[in-house]
């Protein structure tokens, strides 16, 4: 397997959508938010198998002393091969020194991100108004 990282943000939108579809993510039923959420996010990094479209991550941020990550998701087909360590690794790359980095982890992920260096934050508790039924 030779998955290549990119910073790209020239990706087909139906390669965005078929990715999201394979992971059941409810943002696959909202495309041209989605594909314009991704576009305009501070940091996108994709990661490729030749040219499919096997994962992505992104970042929202101010730029100087936050950051947050909102999506981090691989095809299930190369889940558990690094392929999401890498895509997170180079984000946290471009804001190390950042005072926070934050997320909301889902179950499933919570192990995964621990390993990526992220605690739970303290008594904090997450907030949200979520028009998904993923969660």
């Amino acid at each position: 397997m030779n998955i290549i990282l990119s910073e790209t943000r020239k990706i087909n939108k139906a390669d965005i959508i078929q990715l999201y579809k394979a992971n059941s993510w409810s943002a696959a039923q909202k495309p041209e938010a989605l594909y314009n959420g991704l576009m305009n996010a501070h940091a996108l990094i994709s990661a490729w198998d030749d040219d499919q479209l096997i994962g992505l991550g992104n970042a929202i941020s101010d730029g100087h002393l936050v950051v947050y990550y909102p999506h981090l998701l691989v095809h299930p087909a190369y889940q558990r091969h690094g392929v999401g360590q890498q895509i997170m690794i180079k984000l946290q790359e471009k804001y190390t020194g950042f005072h926070m980095q934050i997320l909301t982890a889902d179950n499933k992920a919570i192990n995964f991100y621990k390993k990526m260096g992220f605690t739970r934050a303290g008594s904090t508790i997450p907030m949200w108004i979520y028009k998904g039924k993923e969660h």
